[in-house]
């Protein structure tokens, strides 16, 4: 009788941890698959005019602007209340929420990582300039910039270049344009600024869009 009672045991301990692993396993998977891209579903609806449905890896990472380039970048590029600024790789939207609370400017941040479009929004909304700027998670190289009379960038020289027939083909003549840290290649400068910053050096590359794109820049 006893060693009946035993095996009834030792069959229901066996039960109980089988349970057990087989929970967690199932849970892991859940955890693995919620790590995975999901793949895109099949929608009839159209996306937001400020989303993007496709995700790729960033073409850059993520470092801030320290805030005394960010101002730097705004005196160079002469920005007032009427312009209309566009940050390419907004990352925290430093640039386009100082544009607006200092100048009153309209700002449009653009970055593919929504973690940091997320993030952008909040400081915005924290900041109290939500009705001037806002924030799109998209591809760069498939954004519309036309509307800009200001566009900031803080890529890589290599992103610089691949971007520059489209900020041609896209914006006006007279549109100005500042870069920090990169050049953009043959198109050279207008103007280049040295600012100090907490930890370095910062150079500054200021252009404006002429009338008539040079043939070696097309």
């Amino acid at each position: 009788m006893q060693l009946q009672q035993m095996l009834k045991l030792l069959v229901a301990s066996v039960s109980v941890l089988s349970f057990g692993v087989a929970g967690c396993t199932e849970q892991r998977q859940l955890d693995a698959q919620a790590q995975q891209p999901t793949a895109p579903a099949t929608q009839t609806a159209q996306p937001a005019p400020d989303t993007q449905t496709e995700q790729r890896q960033p073409d850059v990472p993520y470092v801030p602007t320290p805030q005394v380039v960010v101002d730097e970048m705004l005196q160079l590029a002469n920005v007032k209340k009427g312009d209309v600024i566009y940050d390419l790789g907004s990352g925290d939207g430093r640039i386009p929420i100082t544009a607006a609370q200092k100048y009153g400017t309209r700002g449009v941040g653009i970055d593919i990582n929504p973690q940091r479009v997320q993030e952008a929004n909040a400081n915005a909304q924290k900041a109290g300039v939500t009705d001037l700027v806002e924030f799109r998670q998209q591809d760069l190289f498939k954004s519309d910039f036309g509307k800009a009379t200001v566009v900031t960038l803080y890529l890589l020289p290599d992103i610089n270049v691949k971007l520059r027939p489209q900020l041609f083909q896209q914006l006006k003549p007279g549109t100005r344009i500042v870069s920090h840290d990169f050049d953009m290649g043959e198109w050279k400068p207008e103007k280049v600024v040295q600012v100090e910053g907490p930890n370095r050096q910062h150079t500054l590359y200021y252009w404006v869009v002429p009338k008539q794109i040079p043939a070696n820049l097309r």
